[in-house]
């Protein structure tokens, strides 16, 4: 029982990053539908999130982007050697964003962005075999950014600005396998954290090579994010000084990592555009979750994690099909953070492969209606959580593994308005 309080609530945090523990890559739908690129992009207020320094360059003086997806997911797991098998009922996520720029003069633009890069709710069935690990988990979470965009030049321009961070999370999980009260109810814990702050910085240049050709570059900083005071609610407890077990409160911590992203764009014919995006996310901080419990009695707990650096690589296409509708598509490929080993089914992925598409509709000068979908396919994995004990000898839970498969259909809409 020593090592039983294994919580994944932050690893959730930390990668959906559409990776590992995931981050929704689902930041403006002009971008998503061309593979989530926008790096070296000038297109709409969505450069508050992709590229700031590219705010400068935007033609009107008021730009506004606004926009919402909705996440259908699915997870299947099953062991075959045992005969087992499980699929999620999350409900549908609902991730939004919202930028604003406004042009003070020839050479600054202020802007102000919201959104929810970390987000999501995963549900599996009552008493699955892996309740051990994971019930069911809600995280929220919302950044708030003040930017300032800088034209050095017609070809330069750099911005960024801070980030501050307010999230909340919800996580439940069975304490073993078999631990049970006296009436046969299975001894669950519930931990519960909000009001969640951190704050960051990001930092971008771009560079127009010439009127067709475009260079760019965005750094976002390590958050750490602190929990202080949440809560931990234990429930079915048997009566025994084996399980001293009662609610209390929990410390922990977890560096959100940093994400650097290059992106290069190219104008054909005044009617199509490429982008390429790469996006190197520096997952080798996040080592171990640690969870300091209030009360002596109850041990804390080591959680390892050892994710690894990772990369996704990101294609774009635009057409001008008239001066009405804009067409994109686009692919991504995205490397998993998590190594073998250490697979666990909060968040339950392997490296992705995103197919998007959509379309604007310009009904006038200043409003346009943009839509955008996301079909995510995971390869099929065979994994276990089973830490290395040289890695970290004070981890002591029990292994489990299986196979997952995992997949996801995302359909968005957004506005844009410019005056």
């Amino acid at each position: 029982m020593k090592k039983i309080l294994f919580l994944g609530l932050f690893g959730l945090m930390a990668a959906v990053t559409y990776a590992g523990g995931y981050r929704v890559s689902l930041q403006g739908q002009r971008s998503l539908a061309m593979g989530h690129t926008g790096v070296a992009v000038v297109n709409n207020a969505e450069l508050a999130f992709f590229n700031p320094a590219g705010l400068v360059y935007l033609e009107n003086k008021l730009n506004i982007a606004a926009g919402a997806s909705a996440v259908f997911s699915s997870v299947k797991y099953q062991n075959s050697e045992f005969g087992l098998s499980s699929q999620t009922n999350s409900a549908v996520g609902t991730p939004f964003y919202a930028y604003g720029s406004y042009r003070i003069n020839d050479w600054l633009t202020l802007g102000l962005a919201a959104y929810t890069p970390y987000g999501s709710s995963v549900e599996w069935p009552t008493d699955w075999s892996g309740s051990h690990l994971v019930n069911n988990i809600d995280l929220q979470a919302i950044y708030i950014q003040a930017l300032a965009s800088v034209k050095i030049s017609d070809k330069l321009s750099v911005g960024g600005g801070p980030i501050y961070v307010n999230g909340s999370v919800n996580f439940n999980r069975n304490l073993s396998r078999t631990l049970t009260d006296i009436e046969g109810n299975r001894a669950n814990v519930t931990v519960d954290a909000s009001g969640v702050n951190a704050f960051g910085w990001s930092a971008s240049a771009m560079y127009n090579a010439t009127e067709d050709l475009r260079f760019g570059i965005n750094y976002r900083s390590e958050i750490m994010v602190e929990a202080e005071g949440g809560d931990a609610d234990f429930e079915n407890i048997p009566n025994s000084p084996l399980t001293p077990f009662e609610d209390t409160q929990f410390d922990a911590s977890l560096p959100l990592p940093a994400e650097l992203s290059v992106g290069v764009s190219y104008e054909l014919l005044d009617k199509w555009l490429f982008a390429f995006d790469y996006n190197r996310t520096f997952w080798d901080v996040y080592k171990s979750l640690d969870l300091d419990f209030a009360k002596p009695a109850i041990p804390d707990s080591q959680n390892p994690r050892n994710y690894e650096n990772s990369s996704t690589y990101r294609f774009g296409l635009q057409y001008l099909a008239n001066q009405t509708v804009t067409l994109r598509v686009g692919y991504y490929f995205d490397e998993s953070p998590v190594q073998s080993g250490y697979f666990a089914p909060e968040t339950p992925r392997n490296d992705a492969h995103g197919f998007t598409g959509g379309l604007s509709l310009n009904l006038n000068d200043r409003f346009s209606i943009d839509a955008s979908f996301l079909y995510n396919r995971y390869e099929e994995v065979n994994e276990s959580y089973a830490p290395d004990p040289s890695d970290f000898p004070n981890y002591d839970g029990v292994p489990f593994e299986g196979t997952y498969k995992t997949s996801a259909f995302i359909p968005g809409l957004g506005v844009t308005y410019k005056l």
